[in-house]
């Protein structure tokens, strides 16, 4: 049990159990950490909830960054304010929030554009600390622990910046709620800001992963007319109904490319295709998939490997655009409290998304789980 900080003088360091990677694809091993209070404009956190997004397994397996280990994964999370730091005046102890990968400063060029989520400041951090320091606040007998994404919610306790946390409601479900800080957001926002899905308009969507479902989720609320699922799985064709999904193409089960499929089922092509899968493969092939002259292709997958996307000049040359989308173009703190007043309004659906609840002590069964593809989201429950 972690020891709180007293109310009435600075925080200090803290222990608690942490669920540590120690190299790329080993299995987790639950240590006792060190948390350091937080520093300025920085909050630390009371995990609550935090389920396993497809980007911590890539990163985990991945030999790209063997520097970056040991190192505390997680990102997709909920919890309650344990204590802030110094100018720290949003929070307060005992605020309930969600983290974010990506923070908004409200104060840089792309925060003050209206045209952009990705903030000069507190954008997608790779190097494994904290963005005001360049530091990081776990240690394991000493040794420095690296976070990821400037989040690492696989710990009982963690430390953010102000910038990077949502508050919300204290009667949300917290582990619900908190597939809105990365999964469920990213597929909606993809759907409603990036492509800006319009009524009566054909869609594909290439992986019915947690994004992909929620991809379609959004073309049907705007009214599309077709929402065609693409996905090895066919388990994913009934579960994608109930998400919006129209038609299910299998291409193992294909004797043809799935862009024909597509285009003799769309009248030459859909109006908007999604590649949710993580495969750069697959976003040519979603490129070819939509319709000459309008045809709009949004890509949100986190490539395994061979990052390059590769298409042909002449997709581009006839009309077709090929968008990326982070997190869905959501800007956090503007724009997350919205989706959340959605779901407590029971306007989009996030609990059918969640396919397994898993103590904290048994996390490596969900990384199991993801990637054996046998789940859409675990959700964690951290020990109260």
């Amino acid at each position: 049990m972690a020891a709180a900080a007293a109310s009435s003088s600075p925080p200090a360091a803290i222990t608690c159990r942490a669920a540590v990677a120690w190299g790329p694809g080993q299995p987790l091993v639950m240590e006792e950490v060190e948390v350091a209070p937080p520093g300025a404009m920085e909050i630390r956190v009371n995990v609550v909830s935090t389920s396993v997004c497809r980007s911590d397994v890539t990163l985990w397996q991945s030999k790209a960054q063997p520097d970056l280990f040991p190192r505390i994964f997680g990102h997709e999370a909920s919890g309650v304010v344990e204590s802030v730091g110094e100018g720290v005046t949003e929070f307060q102890v005992g605020d309930h929030v969600l983290t974010v990968f990506i923070g908004e400063c409200k104060s840089c060029k792309h925060c003050v554009s209206g045209k952009s989520n990705m903030c000069q400041k507190l954008g997608l951090e790779r190097k494994g600390v904290m963005h005001s320091d360049q530091k990081t606040r776990f240690s394991v007998k000493g040794k420095l622990v690296y976070h990821y994404c400037a989040v690492s919610s696989f710990s009982e306790y963690t430390v953010v910046h102000s910038g990077c946390a949502v508050k919300v409601g204290p009667n949300v479900p917290m582990d619900r709620v908190c597939l809105l800080s990365c999964g469920v957001s990213a597929g909606l926002g993809a759907a409603w800001n990036v492509a800006n899905v319009s009524r009566g308009s054909s869609v594909v969507i290439f992986g019915l992963g947690t994004v992909g479902l929620s991809v379609a989720q959004g073309a049907k609320l705007r009214g599309a007319s077709k929402i065609i699922g693409v996905d090895t799985n066919p388990e994913k064709q009934e579960k994608g109904k109930a998400f919006g999904v129209t038609d299910f193409i299998n291409p193992d089960e294909l004797s043809e490319p799935v862009q024909q499929v597509v285009k003799r089922i769309t009248d030459g092509g859909a109006d908007y295709s999604f590649e949710c899968v993580g495969d750069t493969g697959v976003v040519s092939t979603a490129l070819q998939s939509c319709s000459d002259g309008w045809g709009v292709t949004v890509t949100l997958g986190v490539p395994k490997a061979k990052p390059e996307v590769s298409a042909h000049y002449a997709f581009l040359l006839s009309g077709r655009t090929l968008k990326g989308s982070l997190f869905g173009g959501w800007r956090p703190k503007s724009d997350l409290p919205s989706l959340v007043d959605k779901y407590a309004d029971k306007e989009i659906q996030v609990d059918g998304l969640v396919t397994h609840d898993i103590s904290f002590d048994d996390i490596n069964k969900a990384l199991e789980l993801m990637v054996e593809n046998k789940c859409l989201r675990c959700v964690i429950h951290m020990p109260h």
